[in-house]
């Protein structure tokens, strides 16, 4: 049988790598693979593809109505009139919004990502005998697995199970 968990790249696989050679599994049935981090740079615009879930645009819109009604209010004594004004200051508004929003986009959220910083996680395979996989998951889990699957062999064939 064969177990595959998760983890973040913490102290906690040092201590499940022992407390596992404790209970009996010989360190060669245990495999531990890091992944690797993402060596390009985050995208600021989305793709149709791909979304990172942050909008560039809702400061944006908020201001926009500000200054829309601001402008508006103020074009009933301005030449243009109202009509003009609101939509110059719905304009300015979006583009002032905007500019803030790209600005703590680039610039503050890249300083906060380069200080706390990625880790990547750890893969964690291990080789035993069915009657110890229960034992070996529960320890997995005790150690802050993130996920544990099971994969059963059968007749040279492998089954997974939910783990």
């Amino acid at each position: 049988m064969q177990l595959f968990s998760t983890f973040e790249h913490t102290i906690h696989i040092e201590l499940v790598v022992a407390t596992l050679e404790k209970k009996g599994i010989p360190q060669e049935n245990i495999f531990v693979v890091p992944l690797d981090n993402m060596m390009e740079e985050r995208k600021v615009f989305d793709t149709v593809q791909r979304s990172d879930g942050t909008s560039l645009i809702d400061i944006g819109a908020a201001l926009s109505t500000a200054f829309a009604v601001i402008g508006a209010s103020i074009g009933f004594e301005l030449t243009w009139g109202p009509i003009y004004w609101g939509l110059i200051g719905a304009a300015v508004g979006f583009l002032v919004g905007f500019a803030i929003r790209l600005f703590t986009e680039l610039v503050l959220k890249k300083r906060r990502r380069v200080l706390k910083g990625f880790h990547s996680e750890l893969i964690m395979i291990v080789e035993c005998k069915e009657d110890e996989g229960e034992l070996v998951e529960n320890i997995l889990f005790r150690h802050f697995a993130m996920g544990v699957a099971k994969v059963k062999q059968v007749d040279g064939s492998a089954s997974a199970g939910q783990g």
